[in-house]
């Protein structure tokens, strides 16, 4: 916990880390908003994997910077892609309906996916979902770390194993790690649960009560835990992350075109 603090400290105080200048954790709000929505803006004419062929739009996250909890899901859906915006289809009004229920205001989350390009299997007059693989979750985390370093939340929830890939870098024993908080690579804090569109695929009732109440029970430990430890970590946790942000760019670096960094 002291290095953590320590480092927070330098980074808020300017020194450079590792060859890249650190950004204060006290910029002005517009810089973030300013440097999201530009992300939003580029991320619209991605091509750095195969998915934009098919796919209507990217579907890049919502909601505000400043904001001390980020949701992260697996990748768009059919309503998704042609609406433009994350969980707005059958498992994400469930699990808005649940926010709501457990005391999470949306208002105070930034919501995403770790893929932004919705993946399918064409049968007839339907698009049924297919899970994204390890290279497109890689060429897409170009994205998801932007937001990460942008929004700097004090908590990240991983929804699912595609989340938990794209964060920590394994997607595997989801339910063996589930309720429990890891590290990211850059710092970050991950919550890591199951997706909620898995509530929707069980098909006995009793069961489905089951691990509805089960989800629920992961948003109400989320919830206390924002609003008690996690909010006494956030200054620091914002710190490590902002100071990641990426810094003013050339639109090669920026171009969503170019292959990942090998950095």
């Amino acid at each position: 916990m002291f290095a953590l603090l320590t480092t927070a400290v330098s980074m808020v105080a300017g020194v450079q880390l590792g060859g890249r200048h650190a950004i204060s954790a006290s910029l002005p709000p517009s810089v973030p908003d300013k440097e999201l929505e530009r992300a939003r803006r580029e991320a619209r004419s991605c091509e750095r994997c195969g998915l934009y062929r098919n796919a209507t739009q990217t579907v890049f996250g919502d909601g505000p910077p400043h904001v001390k909890l980020m949701f992260v899901g697996e990748q768009p859906g059919d309503r998704e892609d042609l609406a433009g915006h994350p969980f707005v289809g059958p498992a994400g009004r469930l699990f808005r309906s649940m926010l709501e229920e457990t005391g999470i205001a949306e208002s105070e989350c930034y919501i995403t996916n770790a893929v932004k390009h919705f993946k399918f299997e064409p049968r007839g007059k339907f698009r049924l979902h297919k899970r994204p693989n390890a290279s497109e979750i890689e060429a897409c985390r170009w994205w998801l770390d932007i937001e990460t370093r942008l929004v700097a939340p004090a908590l990240i929830v991983a929804l699912g194993a595609t989340a938990a890939q794209a964060l920590l870098g394994s997607g595997k024993d989801i339910l063996r790690r589930r309720g429990k908080i890891e590290t990211a690579e850059n710092g970050a804090l991950v919550f890591v649960t199951v997706h909620p569109s898995s509530l929707l695929r069980i098909g006995n009732p009793v069961d489905a009560a089951a691990a509805r109440s089960e989800f629920e029970r992961d948003l109400i430990r989320i919830r206390k835990k924002n609003r008690n430890w996690i909010c006494k970590l956030s200054a620091c946790n914002s710190a490590i992350l902002r100071a990641r942000a990426i810094p003013p760019c050339s639109a090669r670096e920026w171009h969503p075109r170019h292959p990942p960094s090998s950095e």
